[in-house]
């Protein structure tokens, strides 16, 4: 019989690890300020009706990783039956030794279904489906009742402005259900100035949710406050911007004004006039941001959409986007500078998907600090091609040598699938190791204390001060 995988010390290589990690981080709550989990899925108390569709159906990780086995699209995006593509699944895992992927694939059997005695494989693979698809058919395998299951106290889901957010009101109603789900406003396509065909179509859609007739720039502007202050007031306390860089040109309230009618009339940009259009709807979201005492954050660094063929095949968020090595240092100094000068400077977290950048956001958060407000600019977790045993420890290390690990708000899931929240322990315990680790060399005080508080903070605590969560509720 194969020993256990994922044992109770996993990922724990010293004596102060295993102890900082079972008597300060594991039993921790869990709020997950970053996700793209449906609130209607939620709202609904969703059951899912076997593995592929709750496992595998959206996860453009796995895809990614069956391609590069050899798995045919059938198996992965396309028409194979659920057990098939499960199946298919199944047999990649063995040739995931070393991707992050076949830790997160045996902690969430675990965690989830109990599965500790066996390692996923094509021999594994029909027992594995059938004890797990027997498990969501009990109520607590509901959407509602697998967070309940991870201690999950609150979750932040991935909302365009146009959305009326019903589901969202559905589960604030809900007294059964003790998981706050807030939302988070992502208007990224609010600047996608490049295709006027494309923005026209969400401006329009904008308009009718806001009930306002958009023609003219200030009236764009009026609609977009409008959906900010709806989504306000609807809990939502973070905006979420997934670019390929900042955007800090210099312009004219007179030339986006003239920009933004050449785009509803249908004209096609020169890239001047793009990035000026979206360096000044950035800008006017970050104000926003401000006014309302929000958390903006920023996902940097990331080429989407590269293979052109697959994209017209499948759509996007199917796995063929990458890393992204744009310039970023002076448009990043100058947006911030331009809102702290004018001290409309929100709180702020920066996610780099380039490790190139991890350092260089981690010092450039540095100089905005603003002495009042604890951990105000925030170096982000590891994300998407990062989130992983070297990419979350050169966050860590990066943050602890130039700025205030102590103040760091935590990890998050970025994910579509309600079985991801084993994430949570995966960070919590790399956490603890390197602290761990640093206890045993002399490096910090053996003081268990002192540092087992600082991991409460971090896996917790810090999440729920910074943001204003309200988890008494």
């Amino acid at each position: 019989m194969t020993p256990p995988f994922i044992t109770e010390n996993f990922m724990l290589e010293n004596d102060a690890a295993v102890e900082l990690f079972h008597n300060y981080a594991k039993n921790e709550p869990i709020v997950d300020y970053h996700n793209h989990l449906p609130a209607e899925d939620l709202a609904a108390d969703r059951r899912y009706e076997n593995m592929t569709r709750i496992w595998l159906a959206g996860d453009h990780y796995k895809w990614r990783a069956m391609r590069a086995n050899g798995i045919d699209e059938r198996y992965c995006t396309g028409a194979a039956s659920d057990w098939e593509k499960f199946q298919a699944w199944a047999e990649t895992v063995p040739r995931l030794l070393r991707n992050p992927l076949y830790h997160w694939t045996h902690l969430e059997l675990d965690r989830y279904f109990g599965i500790a005695d066996r390692l996923l494989s094509s021999e594994t693979a029909q027992s594995i489906w059938d004890e797990c698809n027997e498990k969501l058919k009990q109520d607590d395998f509901s959407a509602r009742g697998l967070l309940n299951r991870m201690n999950v106290r609150l979750i932040c889901t991935t909302d365009d402005p146009t959305d009326t957010l019903e589901h969202h009101e559905t589960l604030a109603a809900d007294e059964s259900f003790a998981v706050q789900v807030l939302p988070a406003f992502r208007p990224d396509k609010g600047m996608a100035a490049e295709s006027p065909e494309t923005f026209n179509a969400w401006v329009d859609k904008l308009g009718q949710a806001a009930d306002v007739e958009i023609s003219t720039m200030d009236h764009y502007v009026e609609a977009l406050r409008k959906r900010h202050d709806f989504f306000h007031n609807h809990g939502c306390r973070l905006s979420d911007h997934g670019l390929e860089r900042i955007y800090a040109e210099d312009y004219s309230s007179r030339e986006v004004a003239a920009i933004f009618a050449e785009l509803r009339e249908g004209k096609q940009l020169e890239l001047e006039e793009i990035l000026k259009f979206r360096s000044a709807i950035l800008y006017i979201f970050a104000v926003m941001d401000h006014e309302k005492g929000w958390t903006q954050q920023f996902h940097l660094n990331v080429m989407r959409n590269n293979n052109t063929r697959m994209v017209q095949a499948l759509g996007p968020d199917t796995g063929y986007d990458s890393i992204g090595d744009s310039d970023t240092a002076r448009p990043l100094a100058r947006f911030l500078d331009r809102l702290d000068r004018a001290n409309q400077l929100a709180k702020t977290i920066l996610y780099s998907l380039n490790p190139r950048d991890t350092h260089l956001f981690a010092t450039m958060l540095g100089n905005f600090q603003d002495g009042r407000t604890p951990g105000k600019m925030q170096l982000g977790s590891a994300w998407w091609f990062l989130d992983n045993i070297d990419g979350m420890t050169l966050q860590i290390e990066a943050l602890s040598n130039t700025g205030l690990l102590s103040r760091f708000v935590g990890m998050l899931t970025d994910s579509r699938s309600f079985l991801s929240f084993p994430r949570h322990e995966y960070f919590r315990r790399l956490l603890c190791n390197i602290l761990g680790a640093d206890m045993e060399r002399g490096l910090i005080p053996r003081d268990m204390e002192l540092v087992g508080e600082m991991v409460r903070d971090i896996a917790y605590r810090n999440a729920a001060s910074y943001f204003g969560f309200d988890l008494e509720r």
